[in-house]
């Protein structure tokens, strides 16, 4: 899925994708979207308080391998639908709807607490710190497979943006992309290239 996401971001710019058969672009669509369904409600923030450290540590590489093949799933999707020229049948609205359910549940559950400690749940209960304390706490080391999340999704913002300039999407799902990845960035700290993205996002909203 690696492979095929870099694949089709190349067929894409060289303006190719829609010399390939519909048919067969509508059953990869489908399968795609049972990849990005796989990974799309996974929490990776893991607290089993009866596993050891290392138990733990498998199960989050597991699942971080599950929302990885995830978002190279949304990405190869949204590479093909954003593709010059593509036929209307690619406009699958359940694989739309897929990817911006996969985007906007990492980006609450996934990122923004790994960027941001004020989007942090304790998980034993304790006491509330403020925003500013525990921002202060924060560190600012971040694991690669996190750090690579974090632009796989930036590439699906950026890319949601343009598929709003080329299909029309209903109104209750341009709420929700508006809602979750528009205006939600602007309230975590440390997420300056996801804002950059956002803006382009409420740019193409704006001009619809």
């Amino acid at each position: 899925l690696s492979e095929l996401g870099s694949e089709s971001a190349k067929i894409k710019a060289m303006g190719i994708m829609d010399k390939l058969s519909t048919d067969k672009t509508v059953k990869v669509l489908n399968i795609l979207e049972k990849n990005i369904q796989d990974g799309s409600k996974l929490s990776t923030l893991l607290n089993h308080n009866n596993d050891t450290e290392d138990e733990e540590r498998l199960w989050r590489d597991l699942i971080m391998e599950r929302v990885t093949k995830s978002a190279d799933a949304c990405l190869t999707a949204i590479n093909i639908m954003t593709s010059p020229n593509m036929p209307k049948a690619v406009y699958i609205e359940d694989v739309i709807e897929r990817v911006i359910q996969y985007t906007k549940f990492h980006l609450q559950n996934t990122l923004y607490p790994q960027y941001d400690p004020v989007y942090r749940v304790d998980p034993h209960g304790g006491g509330v710190l403020s925003s500013k304390a525990k921002r202060a706490k924060c560190s600012t080391h971040k694991q690669r497979v996190i750090v690579m999340l974090y632009n796989k999704v930036c590439d699906i913002v950026s890319s949601l943006s343009e598929l709003l300039e080329i299909q029309l999407l209903t109104d209750t799902t341009i709420l929700q992309v508006v809602s979750s990845m528009g205006i939600t960035p602007f309230f975590v700290e440390n997420v300056s290239e996801l804002q950059l993205c956002a803006i382009k996002l409420v740019t193409a909203v704006s001009t619809l």
